[in-house]
């Protein structure tokens, strides 16, 4: 076992070689970031003493020691009429500080800890925060992790014909085979949901704190570990939005949203926020991407326009055969439907054994003309 998972103080990290490089170099070569973020309450304590040591490169000033001594000790006495902290762990803190760095250093360290500790007893503390390494670890289907480490865009297509927009910087874990009378994802970061329609078989979306239950719709889900707020906008159909279960202060209601509906779920105090007009929230405006723009109804519509429409939303790339397919116009609805499905209408519609193939973001259509 590494030295590391004994790790219980502030102190422990700041006095390791390889933390400090981490921190202060960004060079990870003991895999800091991904310990990090194996547990909530270790995520935490590495975070308080991250910002302890870049409190650590201000520079030495002219503070007189009497000074930063009184500040110390006045300001652990306003901690301790608060948490009643004991004079002993006053005493301790104040000759930690003393012992390892330069006076003018530990005063800036002193005040960097403080914060940390208001932080975390009046905001961080009021609630149980749910982590996606949590969710994942309480199922036994055999998941399958997709993480969109790029700077585009990545489409994923499910079992159940479903596709995920799976944006950068996010991750989908999902069982390569839906099985039993439920579908179960986990996302970490931001996805576009297009589910394939089964009343019998609902589709469930884990993300932080909140779970969103459909059977067939369209939906976007902003889940970021690290950002105080959880979204979900509806595009088309309905979805319900719970609170996980895992949390135990919060309320089993559901929320239902319908399309143009959001929802912005406060991480920091488990409250919802329905909003019902999407066009009067500045900020879900300023995140709608093509894919909830763009409209899939088409009337006597060339094919090719219907392809660019396609790239256009989902920021993939279609090959197909142009010269046999430039005359050929659609009359069709692709709204509501998942990728694939909007692939086999449009081959189908084509006819002459037009078919697609997808690979990752590539879609290949092979065709002899329109019929």
């Amino acid at each position: 076992m590494q030295k590391r998972n004994n790790y219980s103080e502030v102190e422990d990290f700041l006095t390791d070689d390889s933390f400090q490089l981490w921190v202060l170099s960004r060079i990870d070569d003991q895999g800091w970031e991904e310990w990090t973020v194996e547990n909530q309450k270790r995520a935490q304590l590495v975070e308080n003493a991250r910002l302890l040591l870049l409190a650590m490169k201000v520079a030495v000033s002219n503070v007189p020691q009497s000074e930063i001594q009184s500040a110390l000790e006045a300001t652990w006495r306003k901690i301790e009429e608060k948490e009643n902290f004991s004079k002993q762990h006053i005493k301790s803190k104040i000759m930690f500080l003393q012992r390892h760095w330069l006076a003018p250093v530990a005063a800036a360290l002193f005040f960097a800890f403080f914060s940390i500790w208001f932080y975390s007893n009046n905001i961080v503390a009021t609630h149980t925060v749910v982590t996606y390494n949590e969710l994942i670890e309480g199922n036994n289907e055999g998941l399958v992790e997709q993480t969109n480490n790029s700077d585009k865009s990545q489409i994923i297509t499910l079992s159940d014909g479903s596709s995920v927009l799976l944006q950068p910087h996010s991750k989908l874990s999902y069982p390569k085979i839906f099985t039993g009378n439920e579908r179960k994802v986990y996302l970490s970061g931001e996805g576009f949901f297009e589910i394939s329609k089964n009343p019998k078989k609902p589709f469930f979306v884990y993300a932080n704190e909140i779970v969103t239950r459909v059977v067939g719709t369209s939906f976007r889900i902003k889940a970021f570990p690290d950002q105080q707020n959880v979204e979900v906008l509806v595009r088309t159909g309905k979805v319900r939005v719970k609170s996980n279960e895992l949390i135990s202060s919060s309320s089993s209601d559901e929320v239902v949203l319908l399309p143009n509906q959001a929802l912005r779920f406060i991480r920091k105090d488990l409250t919802f926020n329905k909003i019902t007009n999407i066009t009067q929230d500045e900020i879900l405006v300023r995140s709608v991407g093509n894919i909830e723009q763009l409209s899939f109804e088409f009337t006597d519509i060339p094919v090719a326009q219907i392809f660019e429409t396609i790239e256009q939303a989902y920021l993939i790339n279609i090959d197909y055969p142009k010269d046999k397919l430039k005359d050929c116009h659609l009359t069709t609805s692709l709204s509501d439907q998942p990728l694939s499905e909007k692939l086999r209408i449009i081959c189908k519609s084509i006819g002459n054994e037009t078919s697609f193939e997808m690979n990752g973001n590539q879609i290949i259509i092979t065709s002899e003309g329109c019929n």
